[in-house]
């Protein structure tokens, strides 16, 4: 759906409640596509650089069969 802003403001809270529920809103000014109303997803990040130095890591590495030593490193990974 596309709507322009004079009317979005006017009806701010249905199109809220509408992007919620997974329908695609795009805002316009004078017809032309400005932005769109999408859910927000809190961004996190995990860091393993704590344990670089930690003696679990070889344990961990074997238990997973495979080699995780770049995650023990302070390398940041999106959750």
């Amino acid at each position: 759906m596309i709507i322009n802003l004079s009317e979005a403001k006017a009806h701010l809270s249905e199109l809220v409640q509408r992007a919620y529920q997974g329908e695609e809103i795009i805002i316009a000014k004078n017809n032309l596509p400005l932005v769109e109303l999408v859910v927000h997803r809190p961004k996190s990040k995990v860091i393993l650089g704590l344990l670089k130095d930690h003696p679990s890591r070889d344990a961990l590495n074997a238990a997973l069969d495979i080699d995780v030593s770049n995650l023990w490193d302070g390398e940041v990974f999106p959750q």
